[in-house]
């Protein structure tokens, strides 16, 4: 029974890992195409920008992030407790950041901005769902 129960833990969190992976890569790809082909559909790029950064650094860093969790899904890391502590910590400041944006009128955009906050929230979960699953190897592979 513990190995059905280990196999559905583990094949749940290989599957919210990889659903995680997708979503963050959903937003890389929205605001990417806002910036060089506009889609009347999407949110305007300025809605997808949460900080200063300059886009191409912000671009390049959710490109390595985004090949960090792909890495992550196929070759689980150790250090789950730090992991844990990490993904805590973060989670806490993406709710604090939303909190803070819905209920000071007039906030300062970072905390008004929700698709990067939200997407702040989402890499959370995923390093939280890599805390939960540290140390399990997804199925057919060994460290």
């Amino acid at each position: 029974m513990a190995q059905v129960r280990g196999s559905a833990e583990e094949a749940l969190s290989t599957f919210l890992l990889w659903l995680l992976t997708f979503l963050f890569s959903l937003r890389v790809a929205g605001q990417a195409i806002q910036q060089w082909a506009p889609q009347p559909f999407l949110p305007p790029f300025a809605a997808f920008q949460g900080s200063n950064l300059p886009y191409p650094v912000l671009l390049a860093s959710q490109v390595l992030i985004l090949g960090m969790m792909i890495f992550c899904n196929l070759r689980r890391p150790k250090g789950g407790r730090a992991l844990l502590w990490i993904g805590g910590l973060y989670m806490t400041g993406s709710v604090l950041r939303i909190a803070v944006g819905l209920a000071v009128p007039g906030a300062p955009a970072w905390f008004s901005t929700w698709i990067p906050a939200l997407f702040h929230v989402v890499l959370a979960g995923y390093v939280l769902t890599l805390a939960r699953c540290r140390g399990r190897s997804p199925a057919g592979t060994s460290h």
